[in-house]
């Protein structure tokens, strides 16, 4: 088992690790739409979409693995009405590439985020 940190990604709010790579797959922490310095972005759900998948896009290369080798992804929506716009965002993000996704309404997201999500992926060592 290897716990994965990033120098690309705000610190960790809890006494967790952002990824963890076992037998060659990698589970992510859920992201929220923090930028570096750890500050959130407008609360608008196209660019807190768009900043949770960049810092999960982050996150897998730092893990060394990429958007195309998650195989299940978990969103969690404050507004379960956004579920439209994230699917837009969701497929530019990951182009043809089509994981299992589970998508939730959740209130009370962490650091009063309208979305986070997790995944689970590949690392380009898999075999």
């Amino acid at each position: 088992m290897k716990f994965i940190e990033s120098d690309n990604l705000p610190q960790a709010i809890g006494p967790y690790s952002p990824a963890v790579k076992v037998n060659g797959m990698i589970y992510t922490s859920a992201q929220v739409p923090v930028t570096l310095d750890g500050t959130m972005v407008e609360r608008d759900i196209k660019i807190q979409t768009r900043q949770v998948l960049s810092n999960l896009r982050t996150l897998l290369e730092d893990a060394e693995s990429g958007m195309e080798n998650v195989v299940k992804v978990s969103v969690y929506l404050e507004n379960i009405d956004d579920f439209g716009i994230v699917n837009v965002l969701f497929a530019e993000a990951f182009g043809d590439h089509k994981p299992a996704r589970s998508t939730i309404s959740a209130k009370g997201l962490p650091k009063d985020s309208l979305i986070m999500i997790d995944a689970i992926a590949m690392g380009n060592d898999y075999h």
